[in-house]
């Protein structure tokens, strides 16, 4: 499905000034003495072919400096994990504000994490998590398991906890439910209904309230991760970078993901997307294309302007994609 032209905000305006992430001289990895400058109160998409150099521009440079200069603000206890802190290879980054990184889940979660859990419903419905659940059984020489507690049958709760209901459901009724039926069974508690508003919002709203952590894939814990960003108090001036948030979903899914992400954005807020979906590309404000190619044969700035822009530049590989989307010529 292809969008026109007055369907894209356009709150980039591509003269450099102020409002820009002047990045200068960036080498992390494959990048190739990159200079940029990103828009800020904008969403950015950074596209390319796997290995052009979007993360190492993204996470290895961006969040990589943001997070360093963050330490070195807060207090001298947090100034002693400065020097542990890997440098990132850049000449110079001016204008860069506080940065948070919503990644795709590198490494193993908790097995006693859950969607409830990791965002604020745990604390809004005063669920008490015990850690009876599931008993971990290592095996020599083979991937450790779990296996259903004997005692609360992987309920995670004892009798008398399962005593406690709220219209006549368990704490584990409903820790058994999926977001949107938990949505409804709520509908007459306002906070709970705006924390499980925003998982529906994000596209998870088909998991369980108790589904481990474990279970979720990299997108799907990555949406999540946003959700709770979102249920904060926003008070922008941030730089929000995420990695692909729409693995796994829905074409419908996708636009409520925008809709989200231009909230953030509208609240004073910079979100940087490295993204291969179009969708996303498209409905976006500015676009940074890196390549050409992958490895060594990538890692320079080979396009920067607005979607129509960049679908229309020479040499990009992601132009024609981009360009079929929105119907431009070339």
């Amino acid at each position: 499905m292809a969008i026109t032209e007055d369907q894209r905000p356009s709150r980039a305006t591509g003269d450099g000034g102020p409002g820009f992430v002047h990045v200068r001289g960036a080498r992390e990895h494959n990048l190739k003495n990159v200079d940029v400058d990103i828009p800020r109160d904008a969403l950015v998409a950074f596209t390319g072919i796997s290995g052009s150099g979007k993360s190492s521009l993204a996470f290895g440079t961006l969040y990589a400096e943001a997070q360093r200069r963050y330490l070195e603000s807060v207090s001298p206890y947090a100034r002693r994990l400065f020097d542990q802190m890997s440098v990132p290879d850049v000449d110079t980054i001016h204008g860069l504000p506080p940065a948070v990184a919503l990644q795709q889940q590198r490494g193993s979660p908790s097995t006693r994490s859950s969607v409830g859990s990791v965002t604020t419903l745990s604390n809004l419905l005063r669920i008490l998590y015990s850690r009876e659940g599931f008993v971990e059984v290592e095996l020599l020489f083979l991937p450790t398991v779990y296996a259903p507690c004997p005692v609360c049958h992987g309920s995670r709760y004892n009798a008398k906890t399962l005593e406690v209901h709220y219209r006549g459901k368990s704490v584990a009724d409903v820790l058994g439910m999926t977001v949107a039926a938990a949505r409804e069974f709520f509908r007459d508690e306002p906070r709970v209904c705006r924390a499980l508003d925003v998982l529906q919002e994000v596209g998870v709203g088909y998991l369980r309230l108790g589904q481990p952590a474990t279970e979720l894939s990299g997108g799907e814990a990555q949406r999540i991760k946003l959700a709770t960003e979102l249920q904060r108090i926003q008070r922008g001036d941030a730089l929000y970078i995420l990695d692909e948030p729409t693995t796994g979903l829905h074409a419908a899914d996708v636009e409520r993901l925008m809709a989200q992400l231009h909230g953030l954005v509208d609240a004073g807020n910079t979100m940087v997307v490295v993204e291969h979906e179009m969708r996303i590309v498209a409905g976006g404000d500015w676009v940074i294309d890196i390549g050409p190619g992958a490895g060594e044969e990538g890692g320079r700035v080979v396009a920067a302007g607005t979607p129509t822009e960049v679908a229309r530049a020479k040499g990009s590989r992601t132009a024609p994609y981009l360009a079929r989307f929105l119907s431009v010529t070339a």
